[in-house]
């Protein structure tokens, strides 16, 4: 998981993907970026594709997307943070058919590459799974390709996740991406068994989790608990 990476990113980037949907890489995301913000590097966040939105004042916007703008505390172009917001949460795929749009994965690498600029650290949160749809060809897995940087594995620590996380990995790596490292961000708050779960997550990983997140409402807290992890991010490049 330490292979070294060509980038077309002069700062360090990562590609923070999920084993499935609602496992908190938003969260995740926020709390690398916080971290690495309090240890002052110049850092910035993206959401290439959101499903689901809200109206504000007359626009519409993706509720992850200004979250993640909010823990860097970049002021980017709302269309470099997020280049499609779609308004139903459903698969990307379906939610831009409905929409009338098509996700342009050369789009997503050049929105990436003018936000990185002047920057430290880019965090780019995927949507959904690995493999979950963009348009009726491509997946998010094609994004990260596309992006050619390393990869971050969001693992929702809850019943089911070692079969998740095991398949997630080997994908990554069946693309051609490179697997950076894992984080574990406990999705169930009473998570039966949730050391030994860790510790058979390490075996099949091959390597210890980057940081752990305990279960939370309020977010408030994880650049505590992602500290260590934003500083090994970054010190990569």
């Amino acid at each position: 998981m330490n292979t070294p990476v060509d980038t077309l990113f002069k700062c360090a980037a990562y590609f923070v993907a999920g084993t499935d949907t609602g496992v908190g890489k938003t969260r995740v995301t926020g709390g690398l970026l916080r971290a690495a913000r309090k240890q002052g590097a110049r850092v910035v966040g993206m959401k290439p594709v959101a499903a689901g939105s809200i109206i504000e004042d007359g626009r519409q916007i993706s509720e992850d997307a200004v979250y993640i703008a909010l823990s860097s505390g970049q002021m980017s172009p709302y269309e470099l943070l997020n280049p499609y917001c779609l308004p139903e949460p459903l698969s990307p795929h379906i939610a831009a058919e409905r929409a009338g749009v098509r996700i342009d994965v050369g789009h997503i690498v050049q929105s990436a590459l003018r936000l990185s600029r002047h920057r430290d650290l880019l965090l780019i949160e995927g949507a959904g799974g690995w493999y979950a749809p963009i348009n009726d060809q491509q997946t998010m897995a094609d994004v990260a390709r596309a992006l050619a940087v390393p990869v971050l594995l969001v693992v929702g620590l809850r019943l089911g996740c070692l079969n998740h996380a095991l398949l997630s990995a080997q994908a990554v790596e069946r693309c051609g991406c490179v697997l950076r490292g894992w984080i574990g961000s406990q999705v169930e708050p009473d998570f039966s068994a949730r050391e030994e779960n860790i510790a058979m997550l390490t075996r099949l990983l091959g390597t210890a989790p980057l940081a752990l997140l305990a279960h939370a409402p309020d977010p408030g807290g994880d650049a505590a608990q992602l500290d260590a992890a934003a500083a090994a991010l970054i010190s990569v490049r």
